[in-house]
């Protein structure tokens, strides 16, 4: 009986995209790293340094690019630490730190949160962005909605997400990583060349020091938020094939420090020579402050829309990955093409639904085409984010047996610090966008709603 179990298991197992296929090379895991962390979001570090200033802002960016690098290692190292046992998702090694039942609890919804959120920003973005470099190149077109827009980058989706495994989109997360590496060069290149500008002041923005309290947690959320991805790590690493001789950490450790490398190079130029260019007065995008050539800020858009397009389909895959074996497990549906063509295009689908629910309510989202700032969805993104990065380091210490007895201690201190990140995202972001007389009138009525 229990030889037939394990034989279903490992059928099941070869039919979930995350474990479909182990033949990636390390380089794959570059690519794939690389597309999961740089995002749309490495536009706004400039607008981040302006609230941070240059020591506060170069230290933040320095300790963030170190810390996430050192917790990524925590994961990596922990994929095997079972002699014999694969962790091949997050909410696996979850359950291996808290128990079956609490493991679950603890982790999928975080990372639910994460990557079902990442992929509404996304196509929002994508959508955004797209109509951005309709009207550069054809300022003189008809006005089209963004809602149509935002149809056109889904429909992309309703194809690639039926992809059957990770290694099946690498090429598209090779074009995706490519894509940021691009926009990024383009950002700080162009900025460059534009040269300092003769009113630039790099003094904080506020006039009083509440304010510049609160933009400066503002803009470290906004640092945080930049350095994404570790929540399909276990993933990507999966995908990787392991021996005793040579276990996965190897070419996974090599691809992640390649990933980190082009990370350095996409986020420190833009944030420096942004910063160092436009000063405090730099939008929170900072291809609009660009503003020419036309044709330049016209290719960085599409570069984004691409590079969105990759990060989409790899936030989505760990998600069809539970979606599916919940099906299959708990439902008794039979592992079948069916069954992954349904689930794949709801979900996609009900992306679109959902963005343009989003995309009605003009107070949720910026008048800026690519900035993924979304009012109160992005922020409670970055909160899981930062969770993230705490989970890490917690399921390392609680996985070894002479720290069990601090199970408890750090599970609460970890809600406290869940409680802490939520109120004070909340307020600074709040505070900020109340600077913004367009949005003066929600931010009332929500404070009013809140109180």
């Amino acid at each position: 009986m229990e030889h037939k179990s394990d034989e279903k298991a490992k059928e099941l197992n070869d039919w979930l995209p995350i474990t479909n296929s182990r033949t990636a090379k390390w380089w794959y895991s570059a690519f794939h790293n690389v597309t999961a962390m740089v995002g749309a979001g490495v536009l706004g570090l400039p607008y981040a340094m302006s609230q941070l200033g240059w020591g506060p802002g170069v230290a933040v960016m320095v300790l963030s690019w170190i810390i996430t690098l050192y917790t990524l290692w925590q994961m990596v190292e922990m994929h095997e630490m079972v002699p014999g046992k694969r962790f091949d998702r997050y909410h696996e090694l979850g359950q291996h730190a808290f128990g079956e039942k609490l493991g679950l609890w603890i982790v999928v919804p975080q990372q639910l949160m994460v990557e079902v959120g990442v992929n509404i920003v996304y196509m929002i973005s994508g959508g955004k962005c797209l109509k951005k470099f309709h009207d550069t190149v054809c300022s003189d077109c008809k006005d089209i909605k963004t809602t149509y827009f935002i149809i056109i980058f889904a429909s992309v989706h309703f194809i690639l997400s039926h992809l059957p495994s990770f290694n099946s989109i690498a090429g598209v997360s090779l074009a995706a990583a490519v894509m940021s590496l691009s926009y990024s060069t383009i950002a700080w290149v162009a900025s460059a060349h534009k040269g300092v500008q003769p009113d630039v002041d790099y003094g904080p923005t506020a006039s009083t020091t509440t304010g510049r309290v609160f933009h400066f947690f503002g803009a470290l959320g906004d640092v945080a938020f930049a350095f994404a991805g570790h929540n399909v790590v276990l993933e990507i690493q999966a995908s990787i094939p392991s021996t005793p001789e040579r276990p996965s950490k190897k070419p996974m450790w090599k691809g992640v420090i390649a990933a980190y490398i082009v990370v350095a190079l996409c986020y420190f130029p833009v944030a420096l020579i942004g910063y160092w260019v436009f000063g405090n007065k730099v939008e929170d995008n900072v291809l609009l402050s660009l503003e020419k050539p036309r044709w330049l800020v016209a290719a960085a858009n599409m570069f984004v829309v691409i590079h969105v397009i990759g990060s989409y389909q790899v936030f989505a895959m760990p998600v069809f990955d539970m979606v599916e074996s919940f099906f299959v497990t708990k439902m008794h549906f039979e592992p079948s093409r069916i069954l992954r063509f349904c689930v794949r295009t709801f979900y996609v689908g009900e992306h679109i639904e959902f963005t343009f629910l989003i995309n009605f309510s003009g107070g949720f989202l910026k008048h800026s085409c690519c900035s993924i700032h979304i009012h109160f969805v992005l922020h409670r993104f970055k909160i899981s984010k930062t969770i993230t990065y705490v989970s890490a380091p917690l399921r390392h210490l609680v996985s070894h047996q002479q720290t069990k007895k601090i199970q408890l201690i750090l599970d609460r201190k970890l809600g406290m610090h869940c409680a802490w990140c939520c109120s004070d995202d909340s307020m600074s972001h709040w505070w900020v966008e109340a600077d913004d007389i367009t949005s003066q009138g929600l931010q009332i009525l929500l404070l009013a709603a809140y109180g």
